[in-house]
C-alpha cells in the first residue's frame, strides 16, 4: 500500500524514519502497544505513516516494512528502514576513526545538554559578566570614554551580524556539532585576545600617591609625560570582542535547533531553558566573579599605598579572560566530537506536528522539500519565506527591543548602582551579580518550564510573553526614584554649603587658594561633615596617616574645618557612603524588572521555532539574530553610553583634554533610564500584540485531536494515536 511519509498538514518529510536496531520489532521501538498476533493488516499512525501488523520481527528485517511497486514509492523515494551497523556507526561519539565506547555515554541529549551549558556558561561569563564588570576598570586604565567603551561592547553582536546569515544557513544544513566546536575554539581565542594589552602596554603606575595630593605636597607630572595613547588598545579590545561574536555565534542558533531536534517535543522548552539558563549565570558568575579580581591590584605581587576605594585603583581585569578563554579551548574538543544527530533522534522528527504559519498564498509548503535550502540559490527564497510570516516578524522586532535594554543594562548596570549607591566598582558589580543570578537565572528557567507545564502552543506562548512585557512594563517605572548625590564640595554644592548649578564647577575656595591644587590630582575623600572633597588637597588637608584598618585619614583639614566652623576637619580616603533610604525599593523592582524580561525570552523563542517550518529552523534564528543584534544589541550599549555621558557632571582633565567621567548626577541618569525603558518596553508590548493577532495555526484537520497527551513526545500538542485494528474490526 502506498506509504506516504507526511506531516500532519500533508507535508512530506525530509527525513527518513529509522530505528536503532534490528532485533527489535518496529512497535516496541516507538512505544506504542503491541499489537495482537491476528493483525495482519498496516496500520496508519497518526501522522500519516504506517507500521506491518507482521508477527514475525525476523520478517521485518528480511524486506521493508512498507512495500510496494515503483508507482507506489513515497514522493521523495524514502522508506521506513531499520539502522545499518554502517550507519550506527556515524552516529558514534568521538573524532574520526576514534570512537571509544566509553564516549558513548555521553552520546545522548543530556550529553550535549551538558557541554553546550559549559559552552555558554563561558560566553555569558566573558561576553556578559567580565566585560561588563571591567568597563569602569578598563576606561580607567586605558583613557577610554563612555561611548568608547559601548562601542567595544558592541563589537559583539556587529560580529553576529555579519556571520549569522551564513552560519545559520549553512551550518543548519551541515553537521551542527562542527560548526559549534570551531565556535567554542574562536571565542576562546577572543579571550585570550582581550586579555593581551596587559602584557603589552608596561606597568600601571599610579602617577601619585595619596600624600603627594595634600596641601603641604601637592604636585602632579608634567602634562607631555602625563598624556598617554592607551586609547588605541580599544581596538584591540574590540577585536577580541568581534572573535568573541563571531565564535559565539553558532551556540544560540544551531546549539538550539541541535537541541530540538534530537529530544521530544514537550522537553524541548525545558532542553533550551536548561541551556539558556546556564548562559545566565555565566554573567552572574562573571560579575561575582570579576568583583572579586577588581580587589586584587592589577600588577598582581607589587605593593601600593592606595586602596580599592580610591579612583586610581585599576583591578586585575585581566585574570577571568585567560582563564575563560582557556576553559573554552578546552570545552570544544568534546563538542567537536558529537556525530550530526544523535542516535534515536529520527522517531522524535518524524512524529514532530508543525504549528507553522499558513501563508495564504501556500508558498510556507516550499520549504517542506527536503532539498530545499541546501544550495546558495534557495538562499533568497528562504530569506523571502521568512520575510511574508508576520508573527516570526514581529518576534523578532520584539526581540530587538527587549535586547536593547538588556544589552544596555547588562553594561552599564554596575556603573549605574555604583552612582546611585556611592559604590566601588567591585562592589558594584557584586550587587548587579546578586541581582542577576535570582531574576534573570530563574526567569529563563521558569519561563522554559511555564511553556511544558501548560503545554502551551504557539498562540498561548505568545500570550504569555505579552504578560510578562507588560508586566516589566509596569515595573519600570521605579525609575521615577533614584537616591541624591552625596554632596560634593565645588561639583554639586559650593563650598560654603549653598547649591552649585548644574554644569558649573568650582574647586576654588579661600580654603583651599593657597595650596594651588591641580585637578589631576583626582583622589576623592569624605569630610568628617559628611561632604566629598576632589583631593584631600580641594579640602585643605595638611597632614596624613594610616589607621590600622588600613584607611587613610588626613587631618588640618582646612575646607573641613570651615563648614564645621569647629576646629581643623578631618578626611578618610574614598567616597562617602550613601545612607540611600530608598535604595531597598529600587533593587527590589530592579529586581522584578530582570525578572520578567528573561521570563519571556525562552517562551518567546520557543514560539520563534514553532511559527516557522522545521527546515528553516535554524535560518529562522540566524535572521532573527541579525534583527536582534542590529536594531538592539549594538546600539543598546552606544545608545547608553552616551545617555550616560549625557549626565556626567564631573570629566577627567588630560591636560585639557576630556577623558572619562568621575561623578554623575543620578537624577539625570534615572530620568535617561526611565524615558528609555518605557520607549522600549511599549515598543515590545506591542509587537508582541500585533504578532498574537496576525498568526494563523494550520487548519484544524490538519491539527491533533484533544483527547490526551501522546506517547511520542508531542505532549503539549494534544495528539491522540488512532486505535489499532484487528480482524474482528474488519
Amino acid at each position: 500500500m502506498p506509504h506516504n511519509l507526511t506531516s500532519e498538514n500533508g507535508f512530506p518529510f525530509a527525513q527518513t524514519l529509522v530505528f536503532p536496531s534490528v532485533s527489535v520489532p518496529l512497535e516496541n521501538s516507538l512505544g506504542f502497544d503491541t499489537p495482537s498476533p491476528t493483525e495482519t493488516q498496516d496500520t496508519p499512525l497518526s501522522n500519516g505513516t504506517v507500521y506491518s501488523g507482521a508477527s514475525s520481527p525476523s520478517d521485518s528485517c528480511m524486506k521493508p516494512l512498507c512495500h510496494g511497486g515503483p508507482e507506489e514509492r513515497a514522493p521523495y523515494g524514502e522508506e521506513i528502514k531499520y539502522v545499518s551497523a554502517e550507519e550506527e556507526e556515524e552516529l558514534a561519539c568521538g573524532w574520526g576513526a576514534f570512537t571509544p565506547g566509553c564516549l558513548q555515554l555521553f552520546n545522548t541529549p543530556k550529553g550535549i545538554l551538558f557541554f553546550l551549558c559549559v559552552a555558554s556558561f563561558l560566553q555569558g561569563m566573558t561576553v556578559n559578566g567580565f566585560i561588563n564588570t571591567v568597563v569602569t576598570s578598563i576606561e580607567r586604565r586605558f583613557d577610554l570614554r563612555s561611548y568608547q567603551s559601548g562601542l567595544i561592547a558592541s563589537s559583539y553582536d556587529i560580529a553576529a551580524c555579519v556571520c549569522l546569515t551564513f552560519v545559520s544557513y549553512f551550518g543548519g544544513n551541515g553537521h551542527k556539532p562542527r560548526w559549534l566546536g570551531w565556535g567554542v575554539l574562536v571565542m576562546g581565542l577572543g579571550s585570550l585576545l582581550f586579555a593581551l594589552p596587559h602584557f603589552t602596554t608596561g606597568r600601571y603606575t599610579v602617577r601619585f600617591s595619596e600624600d603627594m595630593g595634600t596641601c603641604a605636597a601637592n604636585r602632579s607630572q608634567a602634562c607631555a609625560q602625563a598624556a598617554s595613547s592607551l586609547a588605541s588598545y580599544r581596538f584591540v579590545f574590540m577585536l577580541g570582542q568581534f572573535l568573541h561574536g563571531v565564535g559565539a555565534t553558532p551556540l544560540y542558533t544551531l546549539g538550539v535547533t541541535y537541541l530540538d531536534e534530537n529530544v521530544k517535543t514537550n522537553y524541548s522548552p525545558v532542553y533550551i531553558a536548561v541551556f539558556y539558563t546556564a548562559a545566565i549565570l555565566g554573567p552572574a558568575a562573571g560579575y561575582l566573579v570579576g568583583g572579586m579580581f577588581l580587589n586584587i591590584y592589577t600588577e598582581i605581587g607589587r605593593e601600593i599605598d592606595i586602596t580599592p576605594e580610591n579612583t586610581h585603583w585599576v583591578g586585575a581585569w585581566w585574570i577571568g579572560f585567560l582563564g575563560a578563554g582557556a576553559a573554552s579551548l578546552l570545552i570544544s574538543i568534546p563538542i567537536l566530537g558529537y556525530p550530526h544527530r544523535l542516535p534515536g533522534s529520527q522517531r522524535y522528527i518524524v512524529m514532530r506536528v508543525s504549528e507553522a504559519h499558513q501563508l495564504k498564498d501556500g508558498s510556507h509548503k516550499k520549504a517542506a522539500d527536503p532539498d530545499f535550502g541546501k544550495t546558495v540559490k534557495d538562499l533568497p527564497r528562504s530569506v523571502l519565506l521568512l520575510l511574508k510570516n508576520p508573527t516570526f516578524i514581529f518576534l523578532c522586532l520584539a526581540g530587538a527591543t527587549e535586547a536593547t535594554l538588556i544589552a544596555g543594562m547588562s553594561t552599564f548596570g554596575p556603573k549605574f548602582l555604583e552612582s546611585q549607591f556611592s559604590l566601588s566598582a567591585s562592589e558594584a558589580a557584586t550587587f548587579f551579580g546578586y541581582l542577576v543570578v535570582p531574576a534573570g537565572g530563574g526567569g529563563t528557567f521558569l519561563g522554559g518550564f511555564l511553556v511544558n507545564k501548560f503545554k502551551l502552543r504557539c498562540s498561548g506562548i505568545i500570550k504569555l510573553c505579552l504578560l510578562c512585557t507588560v508586566s516589566s512594563l509596569l515595573a519600570i517605572f521605579i525609575f521615577f526614584i533614584h537616591c541624591p548625590n552625596m554632596p560634593m564640595a565645588g561639583v554639586t554644592q559650593m563650598y560654603e554649603g549653598s547649591a552649585l548649578l548644574g554644569g558649573r564647577l568650582n574647586l576654588s575656595a579661600a580654603c583651599n587658594a593657597e595650596c594651588g591644587c591641580l585637578r589631576e590630582t583626582y583622589s576623592p575623600v569624605c569630610g568628617s561633615d559628611g561632604v566629598m572633597y576632589y583631593s584631600p588637597c580641594h579640602a585643605g588637608c595638611k597632614a596624613s596617616r594610616r589607621l590600622r584598618s588600613g584607611k587613610k585619614v588626613y587631618s588640618e583639614c582646612s575646607c573641613v574645618a570651615a563648614s564645621r566652623r569647629s576646629g581643623p576637619g578631618e578626611a578618610e580616603a574614598g567616597k562617602c557612603t550613601s545612607s540611600c533610604a530608598k535604595r531597598p525599593l529600587l533593587l527590589f523592582f530592579m529586581f522584578v524588572v530582570i525578572l520578567f524580561t528573561f521570563l519571556s525570552s525562552i517562551p518567546a523563542l520557543t514560539a520563534t521555532l514553532r511559527c516557522v517550518s522545521d527546515r528553516q529552523r535554524s535560518f529562522a534564528l540566524g535572521i532573527q539574530w541579525i534583527v536582534v543584534r542590529t536594531l538592539g544589541g549594538i546600539p543598546g550599549p552606544i545608545a547608553f553610553g552616551s545617555m550616560i555621558d549625557k549626565s556626567c557632571l564631573l570629566w577627567q582633565d588630560q591636560c585639557g583634554e576630556q577623558g572619562s567621567c568621575y561623578v554623575y548626577q543620578n537624577s539625570a541618569m534615572s530620568r535617561y533610564t526611565l524615558i528609555a525603558g518605557l520607549v522600549y518596553k511599549v515598543l515590545g508590548t506591542t509587537f508582541f500584540v500585533i504578532a498574537c493577532l496576525l498568526y494563523k495555526p494550520p487548519p484544524a484537520e490538519s491539527a491533533p485531536g484533544s483527547s490526551g497527551t501522546s506517547e511520542n513526545g508531542n505532549g503539549d500538542l494534544q495528539e491522540s494515536k488512532p486505535p489499532l485494528q484487528s480482524d474482528e474490526d474488519k
